[in-house]
């Protein structure tokens, strides 16, 4: 009689373990769809951004709309990604909370190469980044500041050189790597390479940036010291 009662214990343990094993399994291949949009400059659609679902595995590209929709899995984590960095990427976990539809703003990486890039690769329509980008510059720093241009240059890039030689500083972006050739960025003005930028006053100065590795392939050799990017205010836009 022991023994019988012994055997169903044993079963019904058993079972009770299935079960467990059996929802808790279940509950690990959970799946959910996620829907939503991706957006730069507060409200402005990005087409062709991949979404991937890193427990999932499944990936998409944003439509012209910059939406989305995406199977994921419990807990999964969504990878926000572009071809070429024009963006920071951003990661973001689903869970009970994410919202339907899921909103994502991304960072864009506001350069005049960018900019090209941006509108090559069709993630926003040139009308719109030209008038989100005017927005933003409305609200641009202040360069007055600065005593001329290469402490204009030296004061707003990291890690970036200005060195005194000859009449002019030169512009060392990637370290000096050669005791006979010039080590000096390229200067590109207003879209025009320039030997010269030393007559630019920093007040006149609307953006600067720098392009450096295979971004700055786009101008040849004459990049491959690097570029710095100067565009200045115009006309009516002073």
């Amino acid at each position: 009689m022991i023994h019988t009662e012994n055997k169903k214990t044993m079963k019904t343990l058993i079972l009770l373990t299935a079960l467990i094993f059996i929802k808790s399994f279940s509950a690990s291949t959970q799946t959910k769809v996620v829907k939503g949009y991706v957006t730069t400059l507060n409200d402005l659609s990005v087409s062709n951004m991949r979404i991937t679902a890193k427990k999932a595995g499944s990936a998409v590209l944003t439509d012209s709309l910059g939406y989305f929709t995406l199977v994921t899995r419990d807990k999964d984590i969504l990878q926000i990604t572009s071809r070429e960095k024009v963006f920071n990427a951003k990661k973001v976990r689903i869970n009970r909370r994410t919202p339907d539809p899921l909103m994502v703003q991304i960072k864009f990486l506001n350069t005049p190469e960018n900019r090209e890039i941006a509108v090559g690769y069709g993630y926003i329509k040139e009308s719109q980044l030209t008038s989100a980008v005017s927005q933003m510059d409305g609200n641009r720093e202040n360069f007055c500041h600065y005593t001329d241009i290469f402490e204009l240059i030296k004061g707003r890039i990291p890690g970036v050189q200005v060195v005194n030689s000859g009449r002019e500083p030169e512009v060392i972006i990637r370290g000096i790597s050669s005791l006979n050739a010039s080590n000096a960025a390229l200067f590109v003005l207003d879209g025009m390479v320039v030997n010269s930028i030393a007559h630019i006053r920093p007040c006149e100065v609307k953006r600067i940036s720098v392009l450096k590795d295979s971004s700055a392939s786009m101008y040849g050799s004459r990049g491959s010291n690097g570029v710095v990017l100067i565009e200045t205010l115009k006309g009516g836009d002073r």
